[in-house]
């Protein structure tokens, strides 16, 4: 899963692996690409991170939350986005978090 999409980037990078990306756009982006990523021939759908994401009946084995904490760090609480994060990914799954510094360490001390 891809949270914070953009073009489709990170789906393409993994094309040569069998694995499919779900690409997210936040509604709250300056970029409404979702019809990029469609033509580029993946999937994809909006979401906002500050409510819960519908996964049944499935979990995803890598997250990658490039710029999520940056776009809500000022409209909800990031712990539930990092709450959400957990509930979604897989045991043993792994997730890619590529934000500023200080966003880094305000949410590694959350973890903690």
């Amino acid at each position: 899963m891809d949270m914070n999409a953009y073009l489709g980037g990170f789906a393409a990078s993994l094309l040569k692996y069998p694995v499919w990306v779900i690409n997210v756009i936040s509604p709250n982006s300056n970029h409404d690409t979702l019809g990029a990523i469609y033509e580029r021939g993946f999937i994809g759908t909006y979401h906002d991170w500050c409510e819960a994401f519908s996964t049944y009946p499935r979990t995803y084995d890598l997250i990658h939350a490039g710029g999520v904490f940056n776009i809500y760090q000022d409209r909800c609480n990031i712990s539930l986005i990092l709450l959400e994060i957990d509930r979604i990914l897989w045991p043993e799954g792994t997730a890619i978090f590529r934000e500023s510094v200080e966003l880094l360490l305000k949410v590694s001390l959350l973890k903690q």
